[in-house]
């Protein structure tokens, strides 16, 4: 009797080798030597092996090094997203020269003001852009930047100039060894990359991918509101992992209805995507419905962060997250990262309960440029929180559940009084988001001498809605008391203007407010 031969043991679960312990761009230039052939960046149907992404980097290195720039002195970059892109960049990065990486999108005045704060003698273009025409500015000098300083990001700009938000190289290497564990980036992993490269998402889209050897798809900002272009890019190329704002994925779910309205039945799905990520704003009760059937293979999160501090929360949605209330929870703390709730005494806030965030991360900077805008905002000890440490005041608040997640309820700067009665623009729209034909809303208030305040409102409301603004108050009316319903209300058929940095520009609300209209485009 022949004795059977044992089963054959079953196979180890396929482990992407750990990130080395290199900078970003040590990191990106080894995996150039070693890998040069695997695909870097996906442009359009256009793929960049490491080699060539190379190559482009070592050539605007070259055009670095001709300027005649003081050690340490930063460099301004005008770079709209593009493979050349990139490569100025890395070239930046791998120089450890200190650069300004403000939204093309500003206004020349703002860019010029900016230049000048960063004491950014030189405007570098990538390769076939060609650079604005800025008003002449002085320059009073090269400002003090701390060793190690690489990326000078800047805030939206919403109210003002935006603040510059200078970065050492360690900590943007943190985040990127964080973003690699986290999304299991690497070697023969794609990651979909929707926000335009002065966003600070770039820093786990674009940054963190390249660091660890993996695949970006570039989405081309001049096609950001097609619906079509965007699911036929996701669906050719077939990344694993897609962090975005709720817009980019309010425009897939509907790219995605309307193919299965073409051919019933076979609406498509991105099933390669198994970490799908939303951030940056809320996202509407219809899209997160739809998220679980466009993504049927992907780990749902909702993502928290600002500028100054890199991402600080993270919340993995379950099902029930899909059709509970909005707004989703944010989560608990990223690994490092240290919270508090302040109460309006100053006072930190133990157990459940609502107050001010407060953040202190690994990735933070440690000030805005410009420190006397630090006011208010960087500081070294809210009342009881201890020594030694250096905190963020968010300005957003929150709540902390039983189970220590946090809920975001609204901003500090965004409470005001109508006609004596306290209200939250936040609030508002977060009723006007929970009505399932509005896709976008943005609610601004303006000074009126009787009043205090008069709210503004403006929605998307989803294709083929018709939502009108009698409806609208009527929903309004039913969750809100009445002086929270704005005196004014605009429904348009096309997305809501944005700042350089994607959200919803409650500045353009409050600049196109009328009479009430339901109108096709802003």
């Amino acid at each position: 009797m022949t004795t059977p031969d044992p089963a054959p043991a079953p196979a180890a679960p396929a482990v992407h080798a750990p990130v080395p312990p290199l900078s970003l761009p040590d990191a990106f230039t080894a995996h150039a030597r070693r890998r040069p052939d695997a695909t870097a960046l996906l442009w359009h149907d256009h793929a960049v092996t490491y080699r060539e992404l190379a190559h482009l980097t070592q050539r605007e290195r070259r055009r670095l090094n001709a300027l005649d720039l003081a050690p340490g002195e930063p460099v301004a970059l005008h770079a709209t997203k593009s493979p050349q892109a990139i490569a100025l960049v890395l070239a930046c990065l791998t120089e450890r020269r200190p650069f300004l990486l403000p939204s093309p999108q500003l206004a020349p005045a703002l860019l010029a003001a900016l230049h000048t704060q960063a004491g950014a003698r030189h405007l570098l273009t990538p390769a076939g852009q060609n650079p604005p025409a800025l008003p002449t500015t002085t320059h009073p000098g090269v400002p003090t930047l701390a060793a190690g300083t690489s990326f000078m990001l800047t805030t939206s700009g919403s109210t003002d100039l935006p603040k510059i938000v200078p970065l050492a190289q360690s900590a943007v290497d943190r985040f990127t060894t964080w973003a690699h564990d986290t999304f299991d980036l690497g070697p023969g992993r794609v990651v979909a990359n929707y926000a335009p490269l002065n966003f600070d998402l770039c820093l786990l889209d674009v940054w963190a991918t390249l660091a660890a050897g993996g695949t970006v798809l570039l989405l081309d900002p001049a096609h950001a509101l097609s619906a079509r272009h965007l699911l036929t890019q996701l669906t050719r190329h077939r990344p694993h992992v897609l962090q975005a704002v709720p817009l980019c994925y309010a425009l897939l779910t509907q790219a995605a209805a309307q193919s299965g309205a073409r051919a019933p039945g076979t609406a498509t799905v991105l099933d390669s995507v198994e970490h799908a990520a939303f951030t940056g704003d809320a996202i509407d009760a219809r899209t997160l419905a739809a998220l679980p059937a466009l993504l049927p293979a992907a780990r749902l999160y909702n993502i928290y962060g600002c500028t100054e501090t890199n991402d600080s929360f993270l919340h993995e949605l379950d099902a029930l997250d899909a059709t509970a209330a909005l707004p989703v929870p944010i989560g608990t703390p990223l690994p490092g990262v240290r919270t508090l709730l302040a109460a309006p005494d100053g006072t930190p806030v133990t157990g459940p309960g609502s107050g001010e965030l407060y953040v202190s991360t690994p990735f933070q900077a440690a000030g805005y440029l410009d420190r006397s805008r630090d006011a208010g905002r960087f500081t070294t000890q809210p009342d009881g929180a201890g020594e030694g440490r250096r905190w963020f005041r968010t300005g957003d608040l929150a709540v902390r559940d039983d189970q220590g997640r946090l809920h975001l309820t609204g901003r500090a700067d965004f409470q005001v009084k109508v006609r004596g009665v306290a209200v939250n623009t936040a609030e508002v729209e977060r009723v006007l988001l929970a009505h399932p034909e509005v896709r976008e809303a943005a609610v601004a208030a303006e000074s009126d001498p009787l009043t205090g305040k008069r709210l503004h409102a403006a929605v998307h409301r989803t294709p083929g809605s018709a939502l009108n603004t009698l409806t609208l108050r009527e929903h309004l009316a039913a969750n809100l008391p009445r002086a929270a319903v704005p005196e004014r209300l605009a429904i348009h058929d096309t997305p809501l203007p944005k700042t350089p940095t994607g959200k919803v520009d409650r500045k353009a609300v409050l600049a196109g407010a009328g009479p009430d209209t339901t109108r096709p485009a802003l």
